[in-house]
């Protein structure tokens, strides 16, 4: 079974993301959105809700599970059985970020592959940190997050 993880702090999921994650549907058997918990990182949306949230965009999709984890991505990979990583990139700038890390992660777990999609044009300006930003200055993000999601 090909199965891949998506991870993130998905705060909150955007319809980047979303993208990416259907556009990677036909790749694998099984896509684990991995939620990830870093308790130095101060998120804007409780965890719950994110989970929430991307169980409900992601609801119709069989082969698509939510599942939250701390530590190395690749030995929550391995826990679950995924020998893929998946990876979204916007800009030149989140390639040479993602390729650091792709290499890292290849160095630590060489049976685990990092691959990267290239964001849809029309989602590569929509950016977690911008939205929250948005959010927290009360503007609408609801042009940047996927359909169906209240906040």
């Amino acid at each position: 079974m090909r199965t891949a993880i998506f991870p993130g702090s998905f705060d909150p999921i955007t319809k980047g993301h979303e993208s990416i994650v259907r556009r990677a549907l036909p790749l694998f058997d099984k896509v684990i959105i991995s939620v990830g918990v870093n308790t130095t990182k101060q998120c804007c949306f409780p965890l719950e809700k994110r989970i929430e949230w991307i169980k409900k965009v992601f609801s119709k999709e069989k082969n698509v599970t939510v599942e939250t984890y701390s530590g190395l991505t690749v030995d929550f990979c391995r826990k679950m059985g995924a020998s893929f990583i998946i990876r979204g990139l916007r800009t030149s700038a989140d390639f040479e970020f993602e390729r650091a890390i792709a290499q890292m992660n290849r160095t630590m777990a060489p049976e685990i592959e990092t691959l990267f999609l290239v964001s849809l044009p029309e989602f590569a300006a929509i950016n977690s940190s911008i939205v929250r930003e948005i959010y927290r200055s009360g503007g609408d993000i609801g042009t940047f997050i996927p359909t169906g999601i209240n906040l």
